[in-house]
């Protein structure tokens, strides 16, 4: 429930946007570990480090100063696919640093990468593939949310990652030649 109320509060409240920052540059979250984020192990639960990316994502819309813009358009984002990988547990009160990015978009979704890190050292990884919806439901090409949250001009995006690619292709995300956005 904590984490639901600080999406709330960093979705409806966002912090301040970030002068000078581009689409493609890294956001920053600095989160606590807090009791409701634990599992019986005593140790951050699987579905707590979602919920703490998405606080994440919506600092980074923050950052880019694309909440007014995208309520503008009646867009909303959406998680089309994620997948998490974990190298050490997160422990009760400890401060851990969540380090936002985009990787880049086709026609489907876009691509994003969200660290984990605690004093320095990597914790976890999620690669998240997003979509942004309009209020009818319908889906938004990622190339007009790109030109919105991007500012000027037209913004390309980066090549994938092989291995983001790879995984994009193994969930069926991937942009497909016969797609239509």
């Amino acid at each position: 429930m904590t984490r639901m109320l600080h999406l709330a509060k960093a979705s409806l409240l966002p912090r301040r946007p970030v002068v000078g920052r581009g689409l493609l540059d890294a956001s920053t979250t600095v989160l606590r570990v807090h009791p409701g984020d634990l599992d019986m192990y005593v140790h951050v639960n699987n579905g707590s480090y979602l919920q703490m990316m998405d606080v994440a994502r919506s600092n980074l819309i923050a950052d880019l100063g694309g909440f007014s813009l995208l309520r503008a358009e009646g867009w909303y984002p959406v998680v089309a696919a994620s997948t998490m990988t974990y190298k050490r547990s997160l422990q009760l009160f400890e401060k851990v640093t969540i380090t936002t990015r985009v990787l880049g978009w086709d026609a489907r979704v876009v691509y994003i990468e969200q660290v984990f890190t605690r004093a320095g050292t990597f914790a976890a990884r999620g690669w998240v593939a997003g979509r942004f919806l309009g209020k009818d439901g319908s889906r938004v090409a990622p190339a007009d949310v790109v030109a919105l949250l991007g500012g000027q001009g037209e913004v390309q995006s980066p090549a994938l990652p092989d291995d983001v690619a790879a995984w994009a292709r193994s969930v069926d995300v991937a942009h497909r030649e016969a797609d239509q956005a």
